[in-house]
């Protein structure tokens, strides 16, 4: 017999899988339970574990499996406001329907692989185009576009793992919270979520093992936001 937070937890989880792939964050369950702490999540964690409703993947954060739903549990609402995630499309196991080779074609769109970025080390700054993946217009905004390969795991509470690809709109600005491409002092990109302090710039990970990194505004340019994310299986 699970509890009602049991239950939230469960369905919560199971609709953010189902509509992006990625499981929420620890942050986002607390927020959609309205919980004080992350502490009465691991709880919960815990005991739908013990109980043999999920299954924690071993060497990956965040990765959680759903084994099994009640058969009968109706909470009286879902669980409120939820974060901004993006939009995922899964590899081998992607959730878009599948259409005519011709009609793909059409319908896809041409974004350039620009070599690696890093969330975790640092690496050196963007590269040339050295290849190019097909996205469904949907998965777009407007404007122009590129995509990056990850490299490290400093993002994988905002469910961006090491290996995945990350699709960026291009642009020069953003707003607080968003995650962007910075480039520091024109040497080095980094996927991280912006923050403004004052007149500096926060670059903060999504992974407690990180520090954030402060800079003054002349020593960051924004090449672009966040928009999609491909993973491979």
């Amino acid at each position: 017999m699970l509890t009602r937070k049991q239950i939230e937890l469960l369905r919560f989880i199971n609709e953010r899988l189902q509509e992006t792939g990625v499981p929420p964050s620890f942050d986002e369950m607390k927020d959609a339970l309205d919980l004080k702490s992350k502490s009465g999540i691991h709880r919960l964690i815990l005991a739908l574990e013990e109980r043999g409703f999920i299954r924690r993947l071993p060497n990956r954060a965040r990765a959680v499996e759903i084994l099994k739903l009640p058969e009968s549990s109706t909470p009286s609402a879902r669980p409120g406001r939820q974060r901004f995630s993006p939009s995922v499309i899964e590899g081998d196991l992607g959730r878009v329907r599948q259409r005519p080779a011709d009609e793909e074609q059409v319908r896809s769109v041409m974004i350039p692989v620009m070599g690696r970025i890093a969330a975790g080390t640092p690496i050196s700054a963007i590269q040339s185009s050295s290849h190019t993946i097909n996205m469904p217009p949907e998965f777009l905004s407007h404007g122009e576009h590129f995509a990056l390969e990850v490299r490290g795991d400093s993002m994988i509470e905002a469910g961006i793992f090491d290996g995945d690809t990350v699709v960026i709109k291009k642009q020069d600005s953003a707003d607080t919270g968003d995650i962007i491409v910075a480039l520091i002092d024109d040497e080095e990109a980094t996927l991280k979520r912006l923050r403004r302090k004052g007149a500096s710039i926060a670059l903060e990970a999504a992974n407690p093992a990180f520090e954030t990194r402060i800079f003054g505004p002349d020593r960051v340019r924004i090449q672009g936001k966040l928009v999609s994310l491909v993973r491979r299986y």
